[in-house]
């Protein structure tokens, strides 16, 4: 399973984006999607995640509200709403898949990873 996360760029803070994560390979049997981010310096931190069959979502406090995460109708492409984005959105945006084992916040226990997607907000 190949996963590649694109739609990143630089937007003004109050602005929005859309990133998009894209799997392909095998059919695609991962159990919950996630992004997660980080920034220059910092580690890598949850920001949203989705159990695939359901489609429950969940959120960092630091973004509920203003981000969204979906999926398309054949459950191939997850997305990533960015709304009212704020300079310490700034990072780069990783969308990755996990199997029902370990916990939706920790990036180790997601298997599979995209490239990564860089994100600016500025002020």
């Amino acid at each position: 399973v190949q996963l590649q996360a694109f739609g990143g760029g630089l937007v003004q803070a109050g602005g929005s984006l859309r990133l998009s994560c894209a799997a392909s390979g095998r059919p695609f049997s991962s159990y919950a999607m996630g992004w997660f981010r980080q920034a220059p310096g910092k580690e890598r931190e949850f920001v949203a995640a989705m159990i695939w069959s359901g489609g429950t979502t969940y959120y960092a406090d630091s973004v509920k509200g203003r981000f969204t995460i979906s999926r398309d109708n054949a459950k191939t492409t997850v997305y990533l709403q960015m709304n009212s984005l704020k300079a310490e959105d700034t990072a780069v945006y990783y969308c990755a898949g996990k199997d029902y084992t370990g916990s939706l916040y920790v990036a180790r226990a997601y298997i599979y990873w995209g490239q990564g997607t860089e994100v600016t907000v500025s002020s």
